[in-house]
């Protein structure tokens, strides 16, 4: 029979304390030794409320939940496919506190979602904003108990149909009134930070064969592949420069596939109440996983998180500052990240460098210090500032002068400047040969030869790694017009030279 200091701890602990408190009386009555050793009559029965009042402490206990970035892994590790060498993998939380959410968020979530949608079963309302049903359905059942909610019917596999009251759909206004936004709970931004961390371009090493398999289809001649190899693989600046025409922005957007293939995102990140969306189908291309099949996934992914390609973002004459903070749509109150949050762990590419709409100056102002220290600082809507990684390749692209665009502070900062110059009259043809195939033409070089000596030596024209692409397609669209075979002639390129340099 259990002595009186054992009764006590067992009376306090069924009348609920505070869970730091009912950790230490737990140690108390775990560590506590027996006055008198007790006869061996057996096994005794288990106490099932005793059992489950002690795995509910065992919860509560601190150090119970980790964040995503830190906390062990699965019993059974995600599967992932066989070429995807990502080491960092988002695991699906077992309870808010350890996805860093507190009830009412994911409440307000919950709440906002049925108001826009009228109804919906907790499995759907666990889809849209993508946390576990177990957790979700917990927290339904508690607000079906506070009359936030009311079951419309039932719903397959233990569900039900929820419906907001006038009590939910009051509650549900004044959440939407400040933010509209119900998709997939955010992230922590230390979650966020960490996941930069381990899949940053830092860590990868690009090899010769790696930037073959990125360049494929592009000519470019080893001297230019040996100049682009160390700046890629350091993961700073790059400077591209030279003559229109020359291929400047295609080595920039293909410079990201040298790297390895996917990485992990948020779909939005939470700080101190404010949501900012991170992922954006317009710059992020989706990588999912195959599904599971099946109701249940055992890889315990954290929906939270989406696989996308590694982003190549591409900002041109367009790009302006606002583009470069944290924006707020006034009318929903949804804050978007700015492009070079979108571009981490990627390429961010600023093509025409120098005939953005705002002066120079504000640009090289603006990330003089993130180039050098690899972090930014962002302006929340609601007046905070947050520190956050600038881990991108950033690679502007330039037909001007670098020198005559930047001072030497700025400049020392972009490590490498690359020119790429014009082709030979050898890698002229070599073009030739490469696109005529793809156009459904024949290549044939005496028809070339007729075209250099003509429209480029006796005019003294340079060379442009555009221009075979440019006078076959001027070609392609003569001969489908006049239902002509396709086909390389003299008179055909004398045709495409007046029309493609007619004020060139």
């Amino acid at each position: 029979m259990p002595s009186q200091p054992t009764n006590d701890l067992l009376s306090r602990l069924a009348r609920g304390a505070d869970p730091r408190e009912a950790a230490e009386l737990f140690t108390s009555l775990a560590a506590s030794e027996p006055e008198h050793e007790a006869p061996d009559v057996g096994p005794e029965p288990k106490d099932e409320k005793l059992d489950a009042l002690i795995d509910r402490i065992r919860s509560l206990a601190p150090g119970a939940g980790k964040s995503p970035a830190t906390r062990e892994p699965a019993a059974s590790p995600p599967e992932l496919p066989a070429e995807d060498d990502n080491p960092f993998v988002p695991v699906e939380p077992s309870s808010f506190r350890e996805a860093q959410l507190t009830d009412s968020e994911v409440e307000a979530l919950a709440l906002k979602f049925l108001l826009a949608r009228g109804d919906a079963s907790g499995r759907e309302i666990a889809e849209q904003i993508k946390l576990p049903f177990l957790l979700v359905d917990e927290l339904l059942r508690r607000m079906k108990a506070d009359q936030v909610v009311v079951h419309k019917g039932a719903a397959p596999m233990n569900d039900y149909q929820y419906q907001l009251s006038e009590m939910g759909r009051e509650r549900a206004r004044r959440h939407a009134a400040h933010c509209t936004y119900f998709g997939a709970a955010p992230v922590a931004l230390s979650d966020y930070i960490a996941s930069v961390a381990a899949q940053s371009l830092t860590r990868q090493r690009p090899t010769p064969e790696d930037l073959h398999r990125a360049f494929d289809g592009l000519l470019l001649g080893p001297a230019m592949l040996e100049r682009l190899g160390p700046a890629i693989n350091s993961g700073r600046g790059l400077f591209l420069y030279g003559a229109p025409g020359n291929g400047k922005t295609s080595i920039a957007e293909r410079i990201t596939l040298a790297f390895g293939k996917c990485i992990w995102i948020p779909y939005a990140i939470g700080v101190d109440g404010e949501i900012i969306r991170l992922f954006d189908p317009v710059n992020h291309r989706e990588a999912p996983l195959e599904s599971a099949g099946g109701v249940y996934d055992h890889r315990r992914i954290d929906r939270r998180w989406v696989r996308i390609m590694r982003p190549t973002i591409v900002a041109g004459g367009e790009l302006t500052m606002s583009a470069l903070e944290v924006t707020i749509n006034t009318s929903t109150g949804i804050s978007e990240a700015p492009l070079q949050l979108k571009s981490n762990c990627g390429t961010l590419v600023i093509d025409d460098f120098g005939r953005q709409k705002m002066p120079i100056e504000q640009l090289l102002n603006r990330w003089i210090v993130p180039l050098e220290k690899r972090f930014d600082f962002l302006n929340l809507p609601n007046g905070k500032k947050i520190n956050v990684p600038f881990d991108q390749l950033v690679v502007f692209s330039t037909n001007l002068e670098p020198r005559d665009l930047v001072d030497e502070a700025f400049l020392r900062r972009i490590p490498y400047k690359i020119e790429v110059i014009d082709p030979s009259e050898e890698e002229f043809h070599d073009l030739f040969r490469l696109m005529a195939p793809k156009l459904g033409f024949e290549y044939r070089r005496e028809p070339v030869d007729y075209l250099i000596a003509k429209h480029y030596r006796q005019t003294g024209r340079p060379y442009r790694f555009c221009q075979p692409r440019d006078l076959l397609l001027q070609i392609r669209s003569y001969c489908l017009y006049h239902n002509r075979p396709l086909e390389l002639t003299e008179e055909y390129f004398d045709r495409a030279c007046q029309n493609y340099f007619a004020v060139m």
